[in-house]
């Protein structure tokens, strides 16, 4: 027998994670191990409940769902994100993607398809519900993907001459986490090498106002 897969809901609206986790457990191999109400919670207990797939609302208290995605795969890459929204806007879909999250679902899905997109991306690949694979395709054709609110912190340091090292050390975070992300950061701006970032820094005004001097 296959092992259950573990998954946690992290939303702030208790008749919706209730919903979502009564549909789940009618299921024989997926266990409900968490129900939370915001992102800084699951960040918190990330370690304690190991989660394969995280179905994550995007608008909650203290820490929102883009922030909670991009932390919970800075600690454990390998963790599964299914945004959970009421929004069909091209932004809202093509920034939870550029963060991390491997599906997008409207909250207002048939029952099974949330099974579905929980076994895609467990398989390793996107999901989006019909409704934002509609709204997304005229969005995601020939546009740049915009750097994260992580990704240009990351930027500022690297540009401010910090080596990964250095950058893993005032953020808390291990070197090959900063170095995936200068390697995203590096493709999204088309850049190939660390002068052509910290140029870019300086010539969008990232730099500015930071006390940094070159």
């Amino acid at each position: 027998m296959s092992q259950s897969i573990r998954v946690v809901i992290v939303d702030d609206h208790p008749m919706v994670a209730e919903g979502i986790q009564s549909i789940l457990e009618s299921y024989d191999d997926i266990t409900v191990i968490g129900t939370l109400s915001n992102g800084r919670a699951v960040i918190d207990q990330l370690e304690e409940l190991n989660p394969d797939v995280i179905l994550m609302d995007l608008n909650m208290p203290d820490i929102g769902g883009l922030t909670a995605t991009e932390m919970v795969l800075e600690r454990r890459p390998g963790t599964r994100i299914v945004i959970l929204s009421m929004h069909d806007n091209p932004e809202y879909i093509a920034s939870a993607l550029s963060h991390g999250a491997m599906g997008y679902l409207l909250k207002d899905v048939p029952t099974e398809e949330i099974r579905k997109a929980i076994d895609v991306v467990m398989g390793g690949e996107r999901y989006l519900c019909t409704g934002a694979q509609g709204s997304i395709a005229p969005k995601m054709n020939g546009a740049r993907e915009a750097l994260t609110e992580r990704e240009q912190t990351i930027l500022l340091q690297l540009a401010s001459g910090r080596s990964n090292k250095e950058v893993a050390g005032v953020l808390d975070i291990s070197v090959r986490t900063v170095e995936t992300h200068r390697k995203n950061i590096k493709r999204k701006l088309g850049i190939s090498s660390t002068a052509g970032l910290t140029r870019y820094a300086l010539e969008h005004g990232v730099l500015q106002g930071t006390g940094v001097r070159l």
